[in-house]
């Protein structure tokens, strides 16, 4: 069995200003937790010269004790150039951010270990997504560190290296079969037995075994577990997971064993549109970055995790793509389980390099797909990298790798809208980012959608961002028709799609706010999210989160604040949207009757659950607002809002009530100014005053800059080695004071 020890606790680092990290003393570097970014950052104004320069990382830690076994250092994802050093031996190097990479250190491993890792965090045009240009050339910023766990394998000297679990003939239940593909590590060889079983939770469901004749060096072996016609198929709405368990045996001892996960589901992409496990699937969804304020892309497990959550239960997403580079594993665990469907991508942004540049690319795309082609939730590999031009003989080589390394999903790549009518794409399904844009009757511009292709199947990659909706900016500093403006925008891309069944769906650009240094930025952060980057929904995540069956989850969710006395009262807007999925609202001011609203179904035909329009023009004083839904004639759901700011309150809301501890586990605090029923306050001046006590660290700013947030931000909790209570307490000048508590416990050992 591989077993995991994990180097993530134990570190030092510090800039590297010698040929010989050697001859860097202890006493020069500090101590840090991984995941680990190598310069402070804030929620804004990313600088590149704080990170694009060469770093050590130094950690000791004692050798393993079981011999006959073989090692490996292994590095989930490092930004950007990675050279380690074992007890002074120099390892193979590696460039290229967003992948893991192992490295077999067997015979070179002592009682006690020093591992310097020399990081070169400067902007190398030779490794995608990076060009010649300054590194403002790629629409994200990319901040150097040990961004992803660290961790020393150890394995039997013949082992069992991959195994790809490949469901076949999944819609025929009489003829559905599990291939099992496994590559071996053999050091010794000979007669051995491979084992495969799949199991449902404890209980054995089918296996297979095989005998296996290989000398030393890699083989590869298959075997198929047939009869699985009673196996529950992979669904978002019902994300059945099965696990299948591989041994390896000689003389009737087990050696190794490996385990993964999959799910049975079929997926299919047609000129009307995808199907999964036969049936028509709409694609709703949106894109995402996995940049964080403060940590840039080193955010451990649990809040990767959290995103996946957000965007499939509070969003309503059936689909996501990971723009524009694979995820951390932790993200695609959670699809998994969430029922999140997934368009997986390697690192890339509109420019091809030369020969050794498209290697590394060709590499990204082989390393992806072994890496990721078990997640169920993965329906499409993009074998084409983002908005770049054609390269009829780079691109013939990457379909070819990935449908060598799984034939069971199409391929996919997203161009520009200019490129729409290319005769050279060559991958199965169309892609394109379409931010074709028209003047809305109010004068201001709005999205549209160039017709679906004919000859292949077509899914919109982007749409709306900052180029084809009624502004380039969404922030809560905004005036409410801006915000406002976003939800519409949404709204109309999807609704859009809906009206032709030749488009499979809309991945909407963005699910949330990125630090950027190109383009239309605000204090080097692209603010096109629905969500910003503190992790809350803006006015345009409305759209989203209405969109869900009202008998699973009845939503009153306005695109506007009820504020009659701030900088942006709602009576500027001609139309006031709120987004349900009743079939009818009453809308009461200080509980008198004010208007009965119907759904928008003239504006949106094609949406499942248009907008409630309001008009609250001719609204004095400071009424409260009160709005009840009603489903089939029944109240479903009454949600009040106030507008006297003398009744609001400072709110902290932590993501989860425990963390482990060790270092490498962290949960989001949301900071919010609320009214007296908790629904957003903005345009709050005045900063929070944090204190924090118990065993865990802050990430963020003390004290935390509400003003310009909008009054909505959030910092992280941080786990440190110690157990026990973590108590964040927050003191607002106006808005009172505020407190969350959770624990740190005992991570569990690893199976």
């Amino acid at each position: 069995m591989r077993a995991d020890t994990l180097l993530d606790e134990t570190w030092s680092f510090g800039p590297l200003d010698r040929p010989d990290p050697a001859e860097v003393p202890d006493a020069a570097l500090r101590p840090v937790l991984l995941p680990h970014v190598v310069a402070e950052l804030g929620h804004r104004d990313w600088d590149p010269a704080s990170w694009e320069r060469t770093w050590l990382y130094r950690n000791d830690f004692p050798g393993p004790g079981e011999p006959g076994r073989r090692y490996f250092l292994r590095f989930a994802g490092a930004l950007t150039t990675t050279r380690p050093v074992l007890n002074g031996h120099r390892l193979a190097p590696h460039a290229g951010g967003y992948l893991p990479f192992e490295r077999e250190v067997t015979g070179l491993l002592a009682p006690r270990n020093r591992l310097d890792v020399v990081l070169d965090g400067r902007f190398d045009p030779e490794v995608p997504p990076n060009s010649a240009n300054p590194s403002s050339a790629v629409d994200f910023w990319q901040p150097a560190g040990l961004h992803r766990e660290v961790s020393l394998v150890a394995r039997p000297a013949d082992h069992v290296r991959d195994v790809f679990a490949r469901p076949v003939r999944v819609l025929d239940a009489a003829r559905r079969a599990l291939r099992v593909r496994c590559e071996l590590d053999l050091a010794v060889g000979g007669e051995l037995v491979l084992r495969a079983e799949l199991r449902d939770g404890p209980d054995p469901v089918a296996a297979a075994e095989g005998p296996v004749r290989a000398g030393p060096g890699r083989a590869v072996a298959e075997l198929e577990l047939d009869r699985l016609g009673a196996v529950r198929l992979w669904h978002p709405d019902s994300p059945r997971r099965y696990e299948v368990v591989v041994a390896l045996l000689r003389d009737g001892r087990q050696l190794h064993e490996h385990r993964v996960r999959t799910g049975f589901r079929h997926v299919e992409f047609r000129l009307d549109g995808f199907r999964l496990n036969g049936e028509r699937y709409p694609l709703f969804g949106l894109n995402r970055h996995q940049l964080f304020p403060f940590a840039g892309a080193a955010m451990p497990a649990r809040v990767q995790r959290q995103d996946a959550r957000l965007l499939r239960e509070e969003l309503n997403c059936t689909v996501v793509r990971c723009s524009h580079y694979p995820p951390h594993e932790a993200f695609l665990d959670a699809c998994d389980e969430l029922g999140l469907l997934v368009w997986d991508e390697p690192p890339g942004w509109q420019h091809l390099g030369g020969a050794r540049w498209r290697d590394r690319a060709l590499r990204d795309v082989h390393d992806m797909v072994v890496r990721d082609r078990n997640h169920p939730s993965v329906v499409l590999w993009a074998a084409r990298l983002n908005e770049t031009p054609d390269s009829p003989e780079l691109y013939a080589r990457t379909e070819r790798l990935v449908h060598e390394l799984d034939g069971s999903r199409p391929t996919t790549g997203a161009v520009l809208s200019a490129d729409h009518d290319t005769t050279g794409f060559r991958h199965d399904v169309f892609g394109c980012n379409d931010y074709s844009a028209s003047t809305g009757p109010d004068g201001l511009p709005r999205p549209e959608l160039a017709p679906p292709r004919t000859d292949l199947p077509y899914l919109v990659s982007e749409a709306v961002g900052t180029l084809s909706g009624p502004a380039k900016f969404y922030r809560r500093t905004d005036p409410q028709q801006v915000q406002q403006g976003q939800a519409f925008a949404h709204a109309r891309v999807h609704d859009l799609a809906g009206r032709d069944p030749g488009y499979a769906g809309v991945l909407a650009w963005a699910g949330f706010d990125y630090p950027s240094g190109n383009g239309n930025v605000d204090r080097g952060v692209k603010c096109p999210g629905v969500v910003d980057l503190f992790r809350v929904p803006k006015a345009g995540a409305a759209v989203y989160r209405a969109q869900v069956d009202p008998r699973r989850r009845p939503v009153v969710e306005p695109s506007f604040c009820w504020d009659l006395t701030g900088p942006s009262p709602v009576q500027d807007l001609a139309e006031a949207a709120i987004w349900s999925n009743a079939d009818a609202l009453e809308l009461f001011l200080d509980d008198e009757p004010f208007a009965a609203l119907t759904p928008a179904r003239d504006r949106f035909p094609h949406l499942p659950h248009p907008p409630f329009l309001a008009d609250f023009r001719a609204v004095t004083g400071i009424p409260e607002l009160r709005v009840d839904a009603y489903l089939d004639d029944r109240p479903v759901l009454r949600r009040r809002f106030s507008a006297d700011r003398a009744t609001d309150r400072l709110s902290l809301r932590a993501d989860d009530a425990e963390l482990h501890a060790g270092g490498a586990d962290a949960t989001r605090v949301e900071i919010r100014v609320v009214d007296r029923y908790g629904a957003e306050r903005q345009h709050t001046a005045g900063d929070v005053a944090l204190e924090l006590e118990g065993p865990a660290e802050l990430i963020g700013p003390n004290p935390f800059p509400l003003a310009d947030t909008g009054g909505t931000g959030a910092v992280w909790l941080r786990s440190t080695r110690g157990t026990g209570r973590v108590r964040l307490s927050a003191r607002h000048p106006s808005a009172g004071r505020a407190r969350v508590e959770l624990l740190t416990r005992s991570a569990p050992v690893p199976r």
